[in-house]
């Protein structure tokens, strides 16, 4: 119980952190005059004003050279958010394997990622990695409530199981059931016994002669019907 409950917590704790981080990014988000989002994706060492050509071209050298040890490292910003990477490192084989991999984080301190954090080798694709990392935020948010609500409604009746509060007529319903499944699998555990000795005692009863000598009592001597 108490684990579930901090399961609960958590993810209402997610919840509140993802609406800040979804409310922040409406207010701050720019569209183009096409109408489309725009992405002004602002990297370190790159200018202001870089095209998504030269976006994409340097998040894929950070992808080939960047090495941050397993620590999360910034090195951009994005309506706010702050851009970073990870080095991770497995093993295939035998071999080392090395992957960067792209994060982006709001104020609620939840990382959101595109493609597994992984940036494309395109550079117009890898310089939008970020702006769709951000649209999941909605259908996330949508997940967190489904489980919350399954908590709300599984959680009172963990409580009564947990302090024994369920009504004394509901726990004498089930035990006359039970009591009932148990009378009828012993009745009909007697009953072939009962069919075997109803079948022994006609047996017997066959063995029986079918006449008996009559006794007559003549001058105070017994004697057998048929002697006299």
């Amino acid at each position: 119980m108490e684990n579930y409950t901090e399961e609960f917590n958590a993810a209402q704790s997610r919840l509140n952190r993802m609406t800040t981080d979804w409310e922040n990014l409406q207010q701050r988000i720019q569209k183009r005059q096409d109408g489309k989002i725009a992405n002004p994706v602002q990297l370190d060492g790159l200018s202001p004003n870089a095209n998504v050509k030269q976006i994409g071209t340097k998040l894929n050298e950070i992808a080939d050279k960047a090495r941050t040890g397993g620590d999360y490292q910034e090195i951009g910003s994005l309506y706010g958010f702050q851009l970073l990477v990870k080095t991770e490192m497995s093993q295939k084989d035998g071999v080392d394997i090395r992957v960067n991999r792209f994060f982006i984080k709001g104020e609620g301190n939840i990382k959101y990622n595109h493609n597994f954090g992984v940036i494309a080798k395109d550079p117009e694709t890898a310089s939008v990695n970020f702006l769709r990392a951000l649209e999941k935020i909605p259908p996330l948010i949508a997940k967190e409530q489904e489980s919350i609500a399954s908590y709300q409604k599984d959680i009172p009746v963990l409580q009564e199981v947990v302090n024994g509060t369920w009504s004394k007529e509901s726990r004498l319903s089930e035990l006359k059931t039970e009591l009932a499944a148990i009378e009828r699998k012993i009745q009909l555990s007697i009953e072939p016994e009962q069919k075997g000795q109803s079948a022994e005692q006609v047996d017997k009863k066959q063995e029986t002669p079918k006449f008996s000598e009559s006794i007559v009592r003549t001058k105070g001597v017994h004697l057998a019907r048929g002697v006299l």
